[in-house]
């Protein structure tokens, strides 16, 4: 067995026990833990330098490398939309294929699993349905939240402004996700036009962040936690040492920025240059590869 990576570990590592503390707050059909109230949120991480070398995960040179990550005392960590299930015209026809959900139900039960997506939470859980992930966080890792009123009274005041400049727009489809609101214009015609018709509108509201996506952006509350920060949250709530991290969108670069060195193993699906992300999969449909290999390491057999 490989050693493990990072400076966290003890010299039992090794031989430790996955972090199942999810066992009590797994995610099966359609239920889910609480709020985590009264933990510490932690401070934002520490980002790396954005010039590195981006490199093909399944390349021979790193093929010890997911090994080493697999056998440590690890959390894996899920982007949603373009990750675990491919990318759609209409995001609620969003589903996983029938093999990614089998793997994804066979790697619950040997890592601690959390999804942090930019759906609702609850929207999420139902696409999760029998897959026992320990938590999933909803709206760009800022639901389940403590302020949950004043997160969506700030968002109920951006509605009105983004209705009525783009409500009237071809192809535009405005989702209100409660701590979030997502601008959909992958239907749009004119999409060069209605990006820039997007950005307009979002210059007229005030107290709010704007990260792009793919043909999507997202208007999200300043101060309310991030991918980042929501992950280093469930990585010290689970008591873990290392985090696999995939995701596919600028939403997740959050998390691709973190410096941890040997703790986390960020995966972009899909190849971009300006990526923080440090290794990729070429594609959503290898995904599959990525949970199964998983699976073999720690010695389970997918169905």
């Amino acid at each position: 067995m490989p050693s493990a990576p990072g400076a966290w570990f003890d010299n039992d590592l090794r031989l430790r026990v996955p972090c199942h503390a999810c066992s009590t707050n797994s995610v099966s059909g359609g239920e889910q833990s609480g709020p985590l109230t009264g933990e510490v949120v932690p401070d934002e991480p520490v980002r790396k330098p954005t010039s590195q070398t981006v490199t093909y995960l399944f390349s021979r040179p790193n093929r010890d490398l997911l090994e080493m990550f697999a056998w440590s005392n690890v959390l894996l960590a899920f982007d949603y939309d373009g990750t675990l299930a491919p990318l759609v015209d209409t995001p609620a026809h969003a589903t996983m294929r029938a093999s990614t959900r089998r793997l994804l139900r066979r790697a619950s039960k040997l890592y601690p699993c959390v999804v942090i997506t930019g759906r609702a939470k609850a929207d999420a859980i139902g696409r999760l349905r029998n897959i026992e992930v320990c938590r999933v966080l909803g709206n760009h890792g800022a639901e389940p939240s403590p302020d949950r009123k004043g997160m969506r009274r700030r968002v109920q005041q951006w509605l009105p402004v983004l209705k009525a400049r783009l409500s009237r727009r071809q192809g535009v489809v405005i989702e209100d996700k409660g701590f979030s609101v997502a601008v959909h214009y992958r239907q749009a015609r004119e999409r060069s036009s209605t990006r820039r018709a997007v950005l307009s509108a979002a210059r007229s509201i005030k107290d709010v962040r704007l990260v792009g996506g793919k043909l999507v952006m997202n208007f999200v509350v300043p101060d309310a936690p991030h991918k980042g920060l929501a992950l280093e949250r469930e990585r010290s709530h689970f008591a873990c040492d290392t985090v696999i991290y995939v995701g596919d969108d600028e939403t997740d670069e959050d998390v691709f920025q973190i410096d941890r060195p040997g703790q986390l193993l960020s995966i972009r699906v899909g190849r971009k240059r300006t990526s923080a992300a440090p290794y990729y999969i070429r594609n959503q449909a290898e995904i599959d590869r990525l949970l199964e290999t998983l699976v073999v390491v720690r010695g389970g057999h997918h169905d």
